[in-house]
C-alpha cells in the first residue's frame, strides 16, 4: 500500500490513521480526549474537513457550541452525548447531526476508548 502526501497529488489524499498526528484536544473543559485531522484544507479539500476523536475512560468534549454544523459517525466504544437539555446514549454506527450553535457534549460512558469522526465544513 502506497501512500502520498498533499504535495504529491493534485486531486487526490490519501494516507492512514494509524500515520496521522494524534493532538490533545485543549479546549477549555475538554478532558482525555485526543484528535486526528484526517482530511483538512492542506490536504487539498474543498468543503468539508474530516477529525477523529478519541475520549478516554472518564473523559469528556466541552460543553460547547460553535457557528458550523457538524455529522458524527460512531465508530467504537460507549458515550453519552448531551444536546441542549437532555442526554442520550450513543453506540457503534450511530449518526449524529449536530446543526450550527447548538449546545453539545460528548463523554465517554464506558471502560473502553469512545472513538467518533466528525466531519465540519473547512475551516477558512
Amino acid at each position: 500500500m502506497e501512500f502520498h502526501t498533499a504535495e504529491e497529488v493534485s486531486k487526490m489524499y490519501r494516507s492512514s490513521v494509524s500515520q496521522t498526528q494524534v493532538e490533545a484536544v485543549e479546549m477549555e473543559g475538554a478532558k482525555d480526549v485526543t484528535i486526528q485531522w484526517l482530511l483538512k484544507r492542506s490536504h487539498g479539500v474543498p468543503n468539508f474537513e474530516m477529525r477523529r476523536f478519541t475520549v478516554k475512560k472518564d473523559g469528556h468534549t466541552p460543553y460547547h457550541q460553535h457557528d458550523f454544523e457538524h455529522e458524527i459517525y460512531v465508530l467504537s466504544g460507549h458515550g453519552m452525548m448531551k444536546y441542549g437539555d437532555e442526554e442520550q446514549e450513543i453506540h457503534p454506527e450511530d449518526v449524529i447531526y449536530i446543526p450550527a450553535n447548538d449546545w453539545h457534549q460528548f463523554r465517554n460512558a464506558g471502560d473502553a476508548d469512545f472513538v467518533f469522526m466528525c466531519l465540519v465544513p473547512k475551516m477558512d
